[in-house]
């Protein structure tokens, strides 16, 4: 089984997480730059709730790893990604049901290897 992780970061912790996910033999990932908010709409603490929804840019990783692999890297990302500050990301953990290397056909996990 692969199973596909998700995260949406704080763009200033991407090249943390980069550097420790390449230490634990992540060979891939995709980046995607965002922008979104959550549960306190954009807003810092000291913002009223009134003020408008405002989007705030983040950065998402898309990974798919073996099964076995999937609870080390999303530690790596929590303790890399990590802020004490609202809006510091989430994680997603998806079951993915099949690779496909469009150059060679391979499928699977010989497809993200």
């Amino acid at each position: 089984m692969l199973k596909k992780i998700e995260c949406i970061i704080q763009p200033f912790k991407l090249e943390e997480v980069k550097k420790a996910l390449g230490e634990i033999s992540i060979e891939g990932m995709t980046l995607s730059e965002v922008r979104g908010f959550g549960r306190q709409k954009g807003h810092s603490e000291e913002v009223p709730k009134e003020a408008p929804i405002e989007f705030l840019p983040k950065v998402k990783l898309e990974i798919v790893v073996e099964e076995e692999k999937a609870e080390e890297t999303i530690k790596v990302i929590e303790n890399q990604a990590r802020t004490e500050n609202i809006g510091a990301g989430k994680i997603f953990v998806i079951p993915v049901e099949d690779v496909i290397r469009i150059r060679t056909d391979e499928r699977g996990r010989r497809a993200i290897h």
